[in-house]
């Protein structure tokens, strides 16, 4: 029923591919060895579940690529979901436009250095030329070096018109016009674009259609996979859908909630038997990362203790998890609203000290709020014994420090504050932790 659609899905992939010029036909020299590729199809869907189009692409099989012959590196930066957050606690206390663009076909962007040959894709096989094999010009998505290709050219292109890159996120672009500046958040392909006014962010748009093929989203809505609801009080970051999602896929959306993830009680051990339903466990607790990660932070701690027994989990532990999805249930529409107020960064630092009697390590947390909300979060496992509280809490300390420090330079680069920004204070409830801290002698 829905071949029309892909029909025309092919039909939009390959005159992306031919109006880019990724490849030429040439004679396969002696010696080398083309590479295959295949059709991946994907229904992509809308933030309310529907299905926004049906997209065919073209995909290169990069695993048979040989390293130091096909390809030399393969990293691509991408932005911190942190420095996302930030950006909207900024935009919220300066009431900033935000606009949202997406790069069609991103990496076929990119130049490629090295010799690539590859064979005729599938029903795009020239007439009078079969024997031939596509020389590639430009990268193709499933070659190894494609992610890193796209990111050097948008970051040529932006560098060259006089943006600037933000030194502890690669990703993040400012650029100052007059009194006038605008913020460029990239995430592979997708953008958010940050500015004072329309006027800049449109010239903005302009200026990035006419270096890529664009497609303009308007005012930002999701990004990731997040809502992005406007109030009167402020900006709300929301993965209400996504959860609702979460709850009927491993069913659980009937269910009782309850109003805390985690029974502060609980005592959960290492299983020494048979794992329950390991599979499924795991699936369960990737998928609550990912939510934890963007907009969660009240989860933080559940999901950290729980994900130590991905590997072997028992009844005890399926029911600390079931407790954890009952919690999610009774608070789906719960997310980070950024009011604006206040605006200055601050840090909170805690650590519960071996709470288990069979665990040895303490866990650290910290969450940082900016604009109203929650920016910056972590609740992780700490990699050296604590022999008492104070050193637990010191060591949540330091962690919370290194955090703060990375916000500090971030926010270093960013015009409405760079010239305002004040040390950041970190709240700590430990006295004894506090004291070390300040005592020069240590």
């Amino acid at each position: 029923p829905d071949c029309k659609f892909w029909k025309e899905a092919i039909k939009s992939e390959i005159d992306s591919i031919l109006s880019n010029k990724t490849w030429i036909l040439v004679d396969l020299p002696p010696g080398a060895k083309p590479i295959g590729c295949k059709w991946i199809f994907k229904r992509k869907y809308n933030s309310d579940g529907s299905i926004e189009k049906y997209k065919a692409r073209l995909v290169a099989k990069g695993f048979s690529q040989k390293q130091n012959i096909d390809y030399f590196d393969t990293f691509a930066p991408v932005t911190r979901i942190a420095s996302i957050r930030v950006l909207f606690a900024l935009a919220s206390i300066h009431k900033l436009v935000i606009h949202q663009m997406d790069v069609k076909t991103a990496f076929l962007n990119g130049d490629l250095e090295e010799e690539i040959y590859m064979f005729q894709p599938e029903g795009c096989i020239v007439s009078g030329q079969e024997n031939k094999v596509c020389k590639l010009i430009k990268s193709l998505y499933g070659l190894k070096q494609a992610p890193k290709q796209w990111h050097e050219k948008f970051d040529q292109v932006l560098i060259k018109d006089g943006f600037s890159s933000v030194e502890v996120d690669k990703c993040v672009y400012v650029k100052i016009i007059n009194d006038q500046y605008v913020i460029i958040s990239l995430y592979v392909d997708d953008m958010l674009i940050f500015g004072t006014s329309l006027d800049i962010v449109n010239s903005t748009k302009y200026f990035l259609s006419s270096n890529f093929d664009m497609k303009d989203l308007g005012e930002a809505k999701i990004i990731l996979g997040v809502k992005i609801i406007r109030k009167c009080d402020g900006i709300m970051l929301s993965q209400e859908h996504y959860t609702e999602r979460l709850l009927r896929k491993f069913e659980n959306y009937d269910v009782t909630p309850v109003s805390t993830p985690y029974d502060a009680n609980t005592q959960l051990k290492k299983n020494n038997g048979d794992p329950i339903a390991q599979s499924k466990y795991a699936q369960i607790i990737g998928s609550l990362m990912h939510l934890m990660n963007f907009t969660r932070p009240d989860i933080a701690y559940a999901v950290c203790r729980l994900s130590r027994y991905t590997h072997n989990p028992n009844r005890e532990h399926w029911f600390a998890l079931v407790r954890l999805m009952k919690y999610l249930r009774g608070t789906m529409n719960f997310g980070i609203l950024y009011s604006g107020f206040p605006t200055v960064l601050e840090g909170y630092s805690d650590a519960n000290w071996i709470s288990d009697s069979n665990d040895t390590k303490s866990t650290s947390g910290y969450v940082f709020t900016l604009g109203g909300g929650a920016v910056a979060w972590k609740s992780a496992r700490q990699t050296i014994i604590a022999r008492s509280t104070m050193e637990s809490e010191f060591i949540a300390l330091e962690l919370t420090g290194s955090e703060a420090d990375w916000l500090r330079n971030f926010l270093a680069n960013i015009p409405p504050i760079k010239d305002l920004l004040s040390p950041v204070p970190i709240h700590c409830d430990c006295q004894a932790a506090i004291a070390i801290a300040k005592n020069k002698s240590y």
